[in-house]
């Protein structure tokens, strides 16, 4: 039996187009949903997915049996909605917070130098009587 006609391809094949129904774009980054005063939402999820095909021939003479199975998951986390209004965009996260301090510390990072750099500059313009945007 030649390679291209080996049952396993059948299986291969089967698995893939099934694992090709599971996800595409749209999973990733969803359909726009737009409300009724204009806002339009964007939702972003994570996908990770995985499959396994194997099989094995039986019998010393023709016929060969076969024997073969596969199996495929797929995992969907929503982590985000973009958030469209007045032709500005903003990025609205719903994962839950991390679990642990150290996660905590390294997410609160870009908000305290933003705070930190704010205060900053408004010190100095203060000093220098400038007004700060």
């Amino acid at each position: 039996m030649s390679e291209n006609n080996h049952p396993i391809n059948e299986v291969l094949q089967t698995t893939m187009s099934k694992v090709k129904e599971m996800v595409d774009a749209n999973t990733v980054v969803g359909q726009p949903i737009t409300t009724q005063d204009g806002v339009t939402l964007i939702p972003v999820s994570r996908l990770s997915f995985g499959f396994a095909t194997g099989g094995s021939d039986f019998g010393k003479v023709q016929p060969k049996g076969f024997g073969g199975g596969s199996g495929a998951g797929v995992s969907v986390i929503p982590m985000a909605f973009l958030i469209v209004k007045d032709g500005n965009v903003r990025m609205l996260p719903v994962a839950p917070p991390p679990g642990d301090t150290i996660s905590r510390v390294v997410d609160l990072v870009p908000d305290m130098f933003d705070r930190v750099t704010g205060y900053i500059d408004k010190k100095s313009a203060g000093e220098t009587g400038e007004e700060v945007l």
